[in-house]
């Protein structure tokens, strides 16, 4: 009985300190990763604490709900969190972005979490997250472990942002620190080994721990959801859901808009591109742009839709493989994948058997695929149906989450374990 307890309840005695810039309530990027991950170490018998941000993602804005606030810590499933303010862009370039690192940064480090941690997991792309937690770490002795969902430093130089040279410079020696001062490394892609490795990490210290499925399965008529959102059944839809950044290039599916006036093409979600592509896209009747969507309808909107789109300038290559793919496989609907062929997002699409690939920044292209699947029914559904079944196989909240539990039993394994309480 009381090793089954213990199995249930590995973590027990410890105290963990997960330090992300992003975290619940935002609903979309690495906050419900952050989230989900904590509240499981939290059930698992852990004193889980939280050094987070106030909730900003993806619209760039602080929420309503805590704007004016300083410091404050809250409950949260079973979870401490300490949340810390920070300048907030309300667009970017490398100035901007520097300015909000560095207000993470500061605050995080000059007011900490009044907890002596057993270890540190940081969430990067956030910069401030990974120098704040290998700053921890090292302070109280204890394993720190670093997870890459994406990499600042290459994010800097592929995607376009004004002054990005100068930026990706100082951001891969942040980068560096936060890595090679690592017990462990987390990866969610195997495309970001080369990088890390590149900064001076030995790959034996390299865990690759995929991010899950965080959403739950299409339950509404999908008939109804398409009269609710105005879609008329006999206009392919094309939906894009998530952040409305440089990155993504979505520029191409305006330009798509505008050659195929019979094909609507939504943008659901937020960003500090949004303004500017409305503005590209004025005189576009067939072209929507909708607000995020709630946990609640989320998964049946995509659901709705013909095709779903990611998209990504054609520079993107081993900064990024974006969250939106996870919950885009559970809704059962084809992806057409707008993204350079040798990057992650590439390889996940062609792993999944769920989508097509096209040239990136190829308005022709993205349209000639969407038309493939739309005057071909069956195909469409077909390649839609490998996307639950990858999930099922491959992203399950579960398996995810051993993996992570593994991560830290290894860590704190090592010769710098943190003392127990």
């Amino acid at each position: 009985m009381a090793d089954e307890e213990q199995h249930r309840r590995p973590f027990e005695h410890r105290r963990l300190l997960v330090v992300s810039t992003n975290y619940a309530p935002e609903l979309t990027g690495i906050g419900p990763y952050a989230a989900q991950l904590a509240e499981h170490w939290a059930a698992s018998g852990a004193d889980t604490h939280v050094l987070t941000g106030m909730p900003h993602y993806p619209a760039w804005r602080t929420d309503a709900a805590y704007r004016g606030v300083w410091r404050t810590e809250e409950r949260r499933a079973g979870v401490t969190v300490h949340r810390r303010r920070h300048y907030v862009p309300p667009r970017q370039s490398a100035v901007r972005r520097a300015a909000f690192e560095g207000s993470v940064l500061a605050h995080g480090l000059l007011a900490p979490p009044a907890v002596r941690p057993d270890a540190v997991v940081s969430q990067m792309p956030s910069l401030a997250g990974g120098v704040i937690g290998a700053r921890l770490a090292r302070r109280h002795r204890v394993p720190y472990i670093p997870v890459v969902q994406d990499l600042m430093g290459a994010a800097a130089a592929q995607s376009g942002i004004r002054g990005g040279d100068r930026a990706a410079a100082l951001a891969s020696k942040a980068e560096r620190f936060a890595l090679r001062a690592a017990t462990l490394v987390g990866v969610i892609h195997e495309s970001f080994v080369p990088r890390v490795t590149a900064y001076g990490v030995d790959p034996g210290r390299i865990r690759t721990v995929p991010n899950w499925s965080h959403v739950h399965t299409p339950s509404a008529d999908r008939s109804a959801t398409r009269a609710r959102l105005g879609w008329r059944e006999d206009t392919p839809v094309v939906l894009h859901s998530g952040n409305m950044g440089l990155k993504q290039g979505l520029e191409v599916l305006v330009d798509a808009a505008r050659l195929a006036p019979g094909i609507r093409i939504v943008l659901m979600g937020d960003g500090n591109q949004r303004e500017a592509l409305r503005a590209r896209a004025t005189g576009l009747p067939n072209l929507d742009f909708l607000p995020p969507a709630g946990a609640d309808e989320f998964t049946d909107i995509l659901a709705s839709a013909d095709v779903l789109a990611v998209t990504q300038r054609a520079s993107v290559l081993d900064m990024s493989v974006p969250s939106k793919l996870t919950s885009y496989f559970v809704s059962g609907r084809p992806v057409v994948a707008s993204v350079a062929e040798e990057g992650g997002t590439a390889d996940e699409v062609r792993r999944s058997g769920a989508g097509l690939l096209v040239a990136p920044e190829d308005p022709a292209a993205v349209l000639g695929a969407v038309r493939k699947l739309v005057e071909s029914p069956a195909e469409a559904d077909a390649l839609g149906a490998h996307g639950p079944r990858y999930v099922a196989r491959h992203l399950g909240r579960e398996a995810a989450l051993a993996r992570f539990d593994a991560l830290l039993t290894e860590a704190l394994r090592d010769g710098r374990e943190g003392p127990r309480r």
